[in-house]
């Protein structure tokens, strides 16, 4: 890749930003960055303008010659790039606030990566990160995409299907996963294994050693589990996850207890709030501490968002493919023949060795059998949303929600679907050609 090496971050506005550019100052012998693209849309420039002048103070303060551009041309940012990260948000946090609330009105769980809010955020955002392959293809068709765009797996997917650009999907759960492991054995995360088995945002945690020696049984029988600012906190059924044998997702609540999820979604509603309003205090709240100019770091109130860790993720599998290090990572990866009974080219969330020509994912050695058909269920879901988001199709929508396990009713579902896609209409021009 010669000494010049070059990262365009798309949704460089974004409140993660400054946690990614320290992972670049931390990182830089390793990962010798010499500039950073921060790319936005008209509507996020006041957002990059705050962001992107603390990055470049935090660039400064290090001393390192890295160069932070800032820029409305996407095309501009892309151009040389060798790794492209996203970070967007298609419709801003108006959108998911529709993705949470409309449900709810329907009896349904409003999540903005899983059921109906799941699929209108994946609606919104698939066809925007193909555009975003097709000049990549153009401008830079070598580099390396790394998707943190919800819902990750299906992004990754839908450009896999339809694009020619390598494409790696990550997310911050199973970082978080270690994390809470190194805090709960008092050991940095290097002596921790993890195997995870399962789609992005419903894994399975089915192997958990330290130094060599099997922690799961001990972690099975306890009810301190790893979990997330974004998911409410009800406690786990103790005899599910014995008899599961592995350690599901802090996702997999809204499957295993839908019903106590609705309802505390439905008591916050009722006070006239939703995560999303948490959220758009908590970015206010940060925009309001990035805009002082002595700030030259991330501040810690960054780790109250849903996503922490999540540039950790993405600089760590920055380096491996570019020191080609070989060393472990969970990421969403074509299947292949890993997970018999899934099409090869559905993406899943498992291991994978990190090389230069990519993630090599590993073969799986513990799949509950109690979670194959949750899993099988969701991944139809996932492909017939997939399809919808590429076609404009409202029938395959509707098909992909009533595979859903969230989805309860067909008639309710139609109801619901027709008001989202009204509601997001100005995201989805696919679903209103005349």
């Amino acid at each position: 890749m010669g000494t010049r090496l070059k990262v365009a971050v798309i949704g460089g506005g974004s409140s993660y930003t400054p946690e990614l550019i320290e992972g670049f100052i931390t990182n830089y012998e390793s990962f010798p960055v010499t500039e950073i693209a921060l790319v936005d849309i008209d509507a996020g420039s006041h957002k990059l303008s705050i962001v992107g002048s603390l990055a470049q103070r935090m660039v400064e303060k290090s001393g390192l010659p890295i160069k932070v551009t800032l820029t409305m041309d996407r095309r501009a940012a892309l151009t040389g790039a060798h790794f492209v990260s996203t970070q967007m948000r298609i419709g801003l946090l108006e959108a998911r606030g529709w993705d949470e609330t409309i449900p709810l009105k329907y009896g349904m769980i409003g999540q903005e990566t899983t059921g109906a809010g799941g699929m209108m955020k994946a609606l919104r955002t698939i066809p925007v990160l193909l555009d975003i392959c097709k000049d990549m293809e153009e401008l830079c068709p070598d580099a390396w995409l790394l998707n943190f765009t919800n819902p990750a797996g299906m992004v990754t997917e839908a450009i896999h299907k339809h694009s020619s650009i390598k494409s790696i999907g990550l997310c911050n759960s199973p970082i978080a996963a270690y994390k809470w492991l190194s805090g709960l054995y008092g050991v940095p995360v290097e002596r921790i294994s993890c195997e995870f088995a399962g789609l992005n945002h419903l894994h399975w945690i089915s192997r958990i050693t330290v130094d060599g020696e099997s922690k799961l049984e001990e972690l099975l029988g306890s009810r301190s589990g790893y979990t997330a600012a974004n998911v409410p906190q009800s406690a786990w059924n103790e005899s599910l996850i014995k008899s599961l044998g592995a350690i599901p997702s802090y996702y997999l609540k809204y499957f295993y207890l839908h019903r106590e999820m609705l309802e505390e979604q439905q008591a916050l509603a009722a006070k006239g709030e939703s995560r999303a309003e948490t959220v758009k205090r908590l970015e206010d709240e940060l925009f309001e501490i990035y805009k002082n100019p002595e700030l030259a770091e991330k501040p810690k109130q960054l780790e109250q968002r849903g996503g922490a860790y999540y540039s950790e993720a993405a600089v760590k599998l920055m380096k491996s493919l570019y020191n080609d290090t070989g060393d472990i990572q969970t990421l969403n990866v074509s299947n292949g023949d890993i997970l018999d009974f899934l099409p090869e080219d559905a993406c899943i969330e498992v291991n994978c060795i990190v090389t230069k020509d990519g993630p090599i994912p590993q073969q799986v050695e513990t799949v509950p059998p109690a979670v194959k058909g949750l899993i099988h269920a969701v991944k139809t879901y996932e492909q017939l949303a997939i399809e919808a988001a590429v076609t404009g199709s409202r029938d395959t929508a509707l098909l992909a929600l009533t595979n859903h396990p969230l989805i309860d009713s067909v008639n309710a579902a139609e109801r619901m679907l027709d008001e989202m896609l009204e509601r997001n209409k100005a995201y989805l021009p696919q679903f209103f050609r005349s």
